[in-house]
């Protein structure tokens, strides 16, 4: 069965969104950490709001390695509405996610990432559809902004599988389900 692989970055304070206002450093070991990840992964989910935030700039962005890996890979894309850009590679989803991504485990393939969408995220973590957390947790305080984990129906135990740092202090954590 395929994995479902969450990539996030976040603040010390667990803030998730806009990393553009808080990830202040990004050294060779952050890339390298990016490219580790992406390199197992064969399909990606976006929620609605990242599609339309990332589809007006990844297609032409040169920000190596994630602009050509997000460019090529196909993007399951869940939405109830037709997007107002198109996308190479995008597939859109109009059922529930947890139904679509359960079936898309089923499948052939490698990994199966998330990255950003917040709101998609939280919804399979809440179906206990992801498998792996890689986070990577930078040292600044963002303040304000969107949280990755918020409240919980109930409580979920994750099992640390590897922990590092990179020289300008960002903490790379993998978690796996269970």
């Amino acid at each position: 069965m395929r994995k479902v692989v969450m990539y996030e970055l976040m603040s010390l304070d667990g803030v998730a969104e806009e990393p553009s206002d808080w990830m202040f450093e990004v050294d060779d070991d952050v890339f390298a950490n990016m490219r580790r990840v992406i390199a197992a992964q064969d399909d990606v989910l976006l929620g609605r709001g990242t599609y339309d935030y990332w589809s007006g700039y990844w297609p032409t962005s040169d920000v190596q390695p994630f602009a050509d890996f997000i460019n090529t890979t196909p993007k399951h894309v869940v939405t109830s509405t037709a997007p107002a850009t198109s996308w190479t590679n995008t597939v859109l989803v109009h059922e529930p996610a947890a139904d679509y991504v359960a079936r898309l485990k089923e499948g052939e393939g490698g990994d199966i990432g998330i990255h950003g969408s917040l709101t998609l995220a939280t919804t399979l973590l809440d179906a206990d559809l992801v498998d792996v957390l890689e986070l990577v947790v930078v040292p600044t305080l963002a303040g304000s902004g969107r949280r990755l984990f918020g409240d919980r129906a109930e409580p979920g135990r994750l099992r640390l599988d590897t922990v590092a740092a990179s020289a300008t202090g960002a903490v790379f954590l993998r978690y796996l389900r269970g």
